[in-house]
C-alpha cells in the first residue's frame, strides 16, 4: 500500500501486490520505500468508504498499520465501520452482496513507527534508537570542538509532546541540563542551571551542553526555547554560546542495528497476529517490552498516550511521567541521581569503600558503566576506588580514589578508560586480599565479560579462606561477543553490531553495478554464535555458521545451491557471515573456496575478516544507556546489601545472594547469585547453555527465502507454533 492511507483512498496503482522482491535490499533504507502521506480524506466517512470500496475489490480483510497514534486511532476506527461501509457500498450496487459475507470483517494490527518514543505499551518504537544514533553523532561531534574552544552549547532535539530523545541523548552524553515537556523544570531553574554551569567551568570543564526537547515547557505551559535558554547563558554568565537545531536530520540515515531486529520481529508477530485473529478479536498493537515482543489492546494503549498529553496540559507532570512507563521513569531517576551533584554537606556518610574495575576484552559502554557506579556510589555516601588493569592492578596495588569530575565526559569514550585484562584472581588471591585490606574496601563492582563470571566464582570460593572477600560482590556483563550467562544482553553488543551492520552495508554497496557477487564475511564472538546471527539478520544475510548450530558439507551445499537460484533473479548479492568459532575445518577459507568453485559462472566471491574493529568504536545509544542504568542499579543494590551486612563495626556477607550478576531477562533486571549461573554454563565453550537468540534464526532463514518452520515462543502473552503455511493460503495482507 503505497503513501499510507491516502494511497487506500486513491487505490490504483497504490494498492499492487508485494512480491518477494519489491522488499529486496530494503533492510538499509532509512524512511520507507512505500511511502507515507497524512490523509485528510480519510477523516471523513466519505474516504473511509472509498478505501473500503479499493480494499474489497482486491479481497483484503487484514491491515498491518505502520505508524503513530494517531495512523491507529484511525485504523481502529475504519475496522469499527466496516460491516457498515460494506452495507453502504451494496446499496450504492459498487460491490456485489455476497461480498458482505465473504469479507465480513477487517483484521488489524498495529506496529508503532514513531522517532519520539511517545507511544504507551512499548519500550521503543520503531525508528527511535536510529534517531538516538544521529542526535549522538551530532553531540559526540560538538564535543571535540572543546579541545579548542570554551564554549556553550544549547541542541534541540525533536519531541513535540514527548521528551525521550533529549532525555536518553542527555544520559547517553552526559549533559549538563535537560529541558523535556513532562517534567517542567521548578520555577527559578534558570538561576539553578546557571550556577550548574558557572561550578562546571570552575572544574576545569570546557564544554557545557544544554538539551531541550523541542516541545519543553516551565510549569505554567509556557515553552521554553533555545534561543530564551542561549540569551539566558550570555547574560546571566557571559559564556560563549551556541545553538544548534537538529531538525530532520534525526529522521533520516541508515536504520541502526537495534531498529532493523526491533522491525524484523515486530513484523513477524504482526504477521502471527493477523493469521490467528478472529472476527471477535480486539485490533492489537505489536510492542516490545524488555527483550520480548508483546501483543497489548490498540485502543488501551492508544487512550494510555492521550492520557499523557491530558495529564501534561492539567499541569499533572508527575502523572505524565509515571503514564510514560518503566523505562522513561528510570531514565529520568537515573539522569537527575548522575547530573546532578548535591554539595558535600547533603550528601550522606557512608563509611563504605566500594572499588569499581573492567575484566576482560574491553568493551563499548563500560566507561558509561564505570561514571554511573561512581557517581551513583558518590552521592550514595561511599568512597570510591579506581582499579587499574582488572585483578592484575588489584594484586599489584594499582588502586586510587576516583571523584565526581574524574568520569566527566566518560559516556562517549569507546573501549576501557580504567584499563582491562583477562588475569583471573586465584593464582593471586592472597595478594588481592591483603590489597582488600589495605584499602578497607567494603564492596566490589566487576564490569566486565565471561572472564568476570569466573573472577567472581573464584572470589566467591576464596571466602572459605579470606575473609576480605565475604563482601557485597556485583558483576555487570560487557562483552561483544554477548556470551555470558544470566542475561539476554550484555554492555557493548549493540555496538559491535552496528559496526558489523555498517560493514556489511558498505560491503554489499561495492558490488552495486558489478556483476553477481557473495560475500563470506567472518564475525568475531569465540564460541557464540550471537553476533554472526543477529548481525545476519539486521545486515540481510542468507546464511550464518554458528557452533550452536552445527553445519555439515550437505548444508553447505544446499546453502550455495541456494544462493545460484537467488541470483538467477533480480538478486544480485549474497551475504554469508561466520562467527569465528563456529567449526575448526569449515574455516572462512574453506567456506570461500567452496562457494568461488561451486558458483562458477552464476557469481563470484570475495572474504573479509572484520576482526577488532567490531570491539572499537564510540558506544552506541543503547550501550550508554544500557550501561548507565544497570550500573547505577548495581550500585544501590551494593549499598542495600552493606547496610544489610553491616554488624559489630564490620561488612560481613559470606551467603550465595551476596555475589550476584545483574542481567536483562526476558521484560526485568534480575540480581542472580554467581554459583547458581554454574549450572547454566558451558564452561570449556564460554557460553550459556541455552541462548535466547537462537530463537531469531529461523526467522533469519525465512527472510532469506528458505522454507523452514518458525517457533516463536518468546512472545509475551501467547506462544505460538506457526509452520510454513500453504502458499495458496488466500489471506492477503496490506501494510
Amino acid at each position: 500500500m503505497r503513501k499510507g492511507y491516502q494511497g487506500m483512498v486513491d487505490g490504483g496503482e497504490n494498492i499492487r501486490e508485494a512480491k518477494w522482491e519489491s522488499v529486496s535490499s530494503m533492510l538499509q533504507v532509512g524512511g520507507t520505500v512505500i511511502g507515507s502521506a497524512r490523509c485528510k480524506e480519510f477523516r471523513s466517512h466519505e474516504g473511509r468508504l472509498k478505501a473500503a470500496h479499493n480494499l474489497v475489490q482486491r479481497g483484503i480483510t487484514n491491515l498491518c498499520v505502520i505508524g503513530g497514534d494517531g495512523s491507529l486511532t484511525g485504523a481502529n476506527l475504519f475496522r469499527e465501520e466496516w460491516s457498515g461501509l460494506l452495507g453502504e457500498l451494496v446499496e450504492q450496487g459498487v460491490i456485489e452482496a455476497d461480498a458482505v459475507q465473504k469479507y465480513s470483517a477487517l483484521h488489524i494490527v498495529g506496529m508503532v513507527g514513531s522517532i519520539d518514543n511517545d507511544f504507551c505499551g512499548t519500550d521503543m518504537t520503531i525508528g527511535t534508537d536510529s534517531a538516538l544514533h544521529r542526535i549522538i553523532e551530532v553531540v559526540d561531534a560538538i564535543m571535540t570542538t572543546a579541545q579548542s574552544h570554551q564554549r556553550t552549547f544549547v541542541l534541540e532535539v525533536m519531541g513535540r509532546h514527548c521528551g525521550y530523545l533529549a532525555l536518553v541523548s542527555a544520559l547517553a552524553c552526559g549533559a549538563d541540563w535537560v529541558l523535556i515537556p513532562e517534567m517542567p523544570p521548578e520555577d527559578g531553574w534558570e538561576e539553578k542551571m546557571c550556577q550548574k554551569l558557572s561550578a562546571n567551568r570552575a572544574g576545569m570543564k570546557r564544554l557545557n551542553i544544554i538539551i531541550i526537547a523541542e516541545g519543553a515547557i516551565d510549569r505554567n505551559n509556557k515553552a521554553i526555547t533555545t534561543d530564551y535558554v542561549k540569551n539566558l547563558v550570555v547574560k546571566c554568565l557571559g559564556f560563549d554560546t551556541r545553538v544548534t537545531i537538529l531538525g530532520h536530520v534525526q529522521r533520516g540515515g541508515t536504520p541502526s542495528a537495534f531498529d532493523r531486529i526491533l522491525a524484523s520481529r515486530m513484523g513477524v508477530e504482526a504477521v502471527l497476529a493477523l493469521l490467528e485473529t478472529t472476527a471477535n478479536t480486539p485490533a492489537c498493537v505489536v510492542s516490545l517490552c524488555g527483550n520480548q515482543s508483546v501483543r497489548l489492546p490498540l485502543m488501551e494503549c492508544v487512550q494510555m498516550t492521550q492520557e499523557v498529553q491530558k495529564a501534561m496540559d492539567q499541569k499533572r507532570f508527575e502523572e505524565a511521567v509515571k503514564l510514560r512507563g518503566r523505562s522513561f521513569e528510570n531514565n529520568l531517576r537515573t539522569y537527575k541521581l548522575l547530573a546532578h551533584r548535591k554539595p558535600e554537606s547533603e550528601l550522606p556518610t557512608s563509611n563504605f569503600n566500594v572499588a569499581v574495575l573492567n575484566v576482560g576484552a574491553p568493551a563499548a559502554g563500560m566507561n558509561a558503566a564505570v561514571r554511573s557506579a561512581v557517581r551513583v556510589g558518590i552521592s550514595e555516601g561511599h568512597k570510591m576506588f579506581a582499579v587499574n588493569d582488572g585483578f592484575e592492578g588489584f594484586y599489584k596495588g594499582q588502586i586510587k580514589e576516583i571523584k565526581w569530575g574524574d568520569v566527566g565526559g566518560w559516556t562517549g569514550q569507546g573501549g576501557s578508560l580504567l584499563g582491562t585484562k583477562r588475569t583471573l584472581p586465584a593464582k593471586h588471591v592472597d595478594k588481592i586480599a591483603e590489597q582488600m585490606r589495605k584499602h578497607n574496601i567494603n564492596a566490589l563492582l566487576v564490569i566486565g565479560g565471561f572472564e568476570a563470571l569466573e573472577c567472581l566464582l573464584q572470589l566467591y570460593e576464596a571466602r572459605a579462606t579470606f575473609e576480605e572477600f565475604c563482601i557485597p560482590m556485583c558483576m555487570l556483563p560487557a562483552t561483544i561477543s554477548n556470551n555470558v550467562p544470566g542475561t539476554n544482553l550484555s554492555i557493548g553488543a549493540d555496538t559491535a553490531l552496528n559496526a558489523i551492520v555498517e560493514t556489511c552495508d558498505r560491503i554489499k554497496q561495492s558490488a552495486s553495478g558489478t556483476k553477481r557477487r557473495v560475500f563470506i564475511i567472518e564475525t568475531m564472538g569465540g564460541y557464540c554464535g550471537y553476533l554472526a546471527t543477529v548481525g545476519g539478520l539486521a545486515a540481510g544475510a542468507d546464511a550464518a555458521y554458528i557452533y550452536e548450530e552445527p553445519f555439515d558439507i550437505r548444508e553447505l551445499q544446499a546453502n550455495v545451491e541456494h544462493l545460484t537460484e537467488k541470483m538467477k533473479t533480480s538478486i544480485q548479492r549474497g551475504l554469508v557471515l561466520r562467527n569465528e568459532n563456529s567449526n575448526e575445518n569449515y574455516t572462512t577459507d574453506f567456506i570461500y573456496q567452496l562457494y568461488t568453485e561451486e558458483g562458477k559462472g552464476v557469481f563470484d566471491c570475495r572474504k573479509n575478516v572484520l576482526g577488532h574493529m567490531q570491539q572499537g568504536g564510540a558506544p552506541s545509544p543503547f550501550d550508554r544507556n544500557f550501561g548507565t542504568k544497570i550500573s547505577a542499579k548495581a550500585m544501590q543494590w551494593l549499598s542495600q546489601k552493606l547496610e544489610e551486612t553491616f554488624r559489630r563495626g564490620r561488612v560481613f556477607a559470606n551467603t550465595e545472594d551476596s555475589c550476584c550478576l545483574l542481567g536483562m531477562r526476558a521484560r526485568a533486571l534480575v540480581f542472580q547469585p554467581v554459583v547458581q549461573l554454574r549450572e547454566e554454563t558451558d564452561f570449556i565453550h564460554r557460553i550459556p547453555k541455552e541462548q535466547w537468540w537462537l530463537k531469531l534464526r529461523p526467522l533469519m532463514k525465512i527472510l532469506a527465502k528458505y522454507k523452514t518452520s518458525y517457533d516463536v515462543s518468546d512472545s509475551g502473552q501467547l506462544e505460538h507454533v506457526i509452520h510454513t503455511r500453504p502458499k495458496e493460503s488466500d489471506a492477503s495482507v496490506a501494510m
